[in-house]
């Protein structure tokens, strides 16, 4: 990890530290931006999510991308959004989901590095069966 990286966390309102983390990113109410420099936070910033409806869930990958977002920490998304992150260039990193309690968890697991980078498979294949 750099010595400076912006994470960002889907989180249900009001968002910051003590946030419950939502289960599926392109629906989640906000997101929480924590700035982190030399392995320790430097500033914590929500963003609203945008709605999205023909872009699907390309709209909140943009939104995170023109935030200057460098890295997010997800339960879970679909194959389609984790592509266009690849191609923003924000790295996408796994946390089984229900296994973090709020945002703060999520930050220093990241910072700890815990968590792999998701890969293709585990990604939502559509269908009543994905709960992300």
């Amino acid at each position: 990890m750099s010595s400076s990286v912006l994470l960002a966390v889907p989180s249900n309102t009001p968002g910051g530290l003590d946030a419950e983390i939502s289960e599926h990113f392109g629906h989640c109410d906000l997101f929480t931006l924590i700035k982190i420099q030399e392995g320790k936070i430097a500033s914590v910033d929500t963003v609203a999510n945008v709605e999205h409806g023909a872009g699907g869930c390309m709209a909140p990958v943009m939104l995170l991308k023109d935030q200057g977002v460098e890295a997010i920490v997800v339960g879970g998304m679909g194959a389609r959004p984790m592509q266009v992150f690849a191609e923003v260039k924000i790295d996408v990193y796994y946390a089984a989901k229900n296994s973090l309690k709020n945002v703060q968890e999520a930050v220093d697991g990241f910072i700890q590095g815990d968590f792999p980078l998701m890969r293709a498979e585990q990604t939502c294949q559509g269908g009543s069966t994905c709960d992300h």
